[in-house]
């Protein structure tokens, strides 16, 4: 972690002050991007050096875009190369190297491969997409060539959003950057709500659930009703983790004048995959169709063939993103397969069942389908999910009392969630303020002492 809860908070308190203070953009935006390095290299001064090197490259190949536009593609293709090329280097040199040992093991051959010992820098998944990104849409003409080099610096690294987004697009965070901003009191009047109901998600939902989550996925065969109990737990968990860290991104970014992208709507109210994945993790889902899924054909492909690869290596592409382990590649093959069986039946796209009972089985089911999804997800290893699903261990009388304190125990955390949501989707902004301070309330008298890293941070 780069920041514990407390001293980020000091550190947010800071910076905003000093920010508003400073009345001329140049000036806030410089300042913003020495802070976010600062934010960025405190624990780790090095991880400074592979985001400069990255936001260097991109703003040299975009510049050559314009400067040489009969030589975009190899413009295009260097950022790519080097961007991309990091992102490989750190996050998957070893999974792949310890992956290609253990087939030439399987065919007898004993081999001995360099394993590189490096750290792997906070959010350079993020980044790299959001670079990534920048460049294509630059290349295609959709994106205007950017001069001033720290207003591209700080799109790159604005800290807020640099451990684990939203992916901001060019066309939605720079022309902000580059717009003159003043303090007004309806900026902390819209941002304390995201930081205090973001605050709750994570220290009272989040973390409780995570002690049940990881003591069942621990065990070596926890039974089929643990496990299913454990990955609803866990469920719950990274929905209300992940979401959480969004509202804060997006209450802190507020109090600098920023607007970023909403990530989820919901998600476990999706009738579909295709809806699923309208609804969570936003920016990074459309992110792959527009960068992937699309330029592989997408749903226009001549054959259900074509259209299942494309479905396919796109989502494998997601859930290799996630992380260097085949427990991603799996969770991600299961979403293409599931969008693509989906799609196939006629229950893709904007699909909407007919009547009340239509829509609560087509709910039903795709809850179910996306709880199978996390299990495949949230597992140690592929062998500790094929042993835990083909060779369950017996249930017994205390798995029944376990299971049933854990159930509550998510029902209960599910109860103030769902009154958050009621609360901004419907209330108006008078009646929203008791239920903030009934928030606050319970942030307080029952934040879990086990306090631990945002799941994101490690993607």
């Amino acid at each position: 972690m780069i920041f514990t809860s407390s001293v980020y908070a000091i550190f947010l308190a800071v910076v905003v002050t000093a920010y508003w203070a400073l009345r001329q953009r140049q000036a806030q935006n410089l300042f913003l991007l020495a802070a976010s390095y600062v934010f960025y290299g405190w624990v780790t001064p090095w991880f400074c050096l592979i985001i400069a090197a990255a936001t260097v490259t991109a703003y040299g190949c975009c510049r050559g875009m314009a400067a040489f536009p009969d030589q975009k593609k190899r413009f295009l293709l260097i950022s790519l190369c080097v961007n991309l090329g990091l992102l490989a280097l750190f996050k998957y040199f070893n999974f792949f190297i310890e992956s290609a040992q253990l087939m030439l093991g399987a065919l007898g051959l004993s081999v001995q491969p360099a394993v590189l010992r490096l750290a792997l820098p906070a959010g350079i998944s993020f980044y790299t997409f959001q670079l990534v990104g920048c460049a294509v849409d630059t290349y295609r003409g959709q994106t205007p060539v950017r001069k001033n080099f720290i207003d591209f610096a700080l799109f790159t690294s604005f800290f807020p959003l640099l451990l684990s987004g939203p992916i901001e697009r060019a066309n939605s965070l720079l022309p902000q950057i580059e717009q003159d901003r003043r303090w007004a009191w309806n900026i902390f009047n819209t941002a304390w709500p995201l930081l205090l109901g973001g605050l709750f998600k994570k220290l009272v939902i989040a973390d409780s659930l995570a002690f049940y989550a990881d003591k069942i996925f621990m065990l070596e065969n926890p039974g089929p009703l643990l496990l299913l109990v454990g990955t609803f737990a866990f469920s719950i968990q990274i929905y209300a983790d992940f979401s959480g860290y969004t509202d804060m991104v997006r209450g802190s970014a507020r109090l600098l004048g920023f607007e970023l992208t909403q990530n989820f709507n919901f998600p476990y109210f999706a009738i579909s995959p295709s809806d699923f994945w309208r609804r969570w993790h936003i920016s990074l889902s459309t992110w792959i169709r527009d960068y992937i899924y699309i330029p592989l054909g997408g749903s226009r492909q001549k054959s259900q063939l074509r259209h299942a690869a494309a479905l396919l290596l796109t989502m494998s592409i997601c859930g290799l993103w996630h992380g260097a382990a085949w427990t991603f590649v799996l969770w991600g093959l299961y979403h293409g397969l599931a969008s693509f069986v989906y799609a196939t039946l006629g229950f893709g796209g904007r699909w909407r069942p007919a009547g009340k009972l239509g829509t609560a089985a087509a709910w039903l089911l795709m809850f179910a389908v996306i709880q199978f999804g996390w299990l495949i997800f949230r597992a140690p290893s592929a062998s500790w999910l094929a042993a835990a699903l083909w060779t369950p261990a017996p249930v017994t009388a205390d798995m029944h009392i376990a299971a049933a304190v854990i159930a509550v125990h998510c029902a209960f955390h599910l109860l103030p969630l769902g009154l958050l949501a009621l609360a901004e989707k419907k209330f108006p902004p008078l009646l929203r303020s008791p239920v903030y301070a009934l928030l606050l309330l319970l942030t307080v008298l029952l934040r879990s002492e086990a306090g631990q890293d945002f799941i994101y941070f490690q993607f």
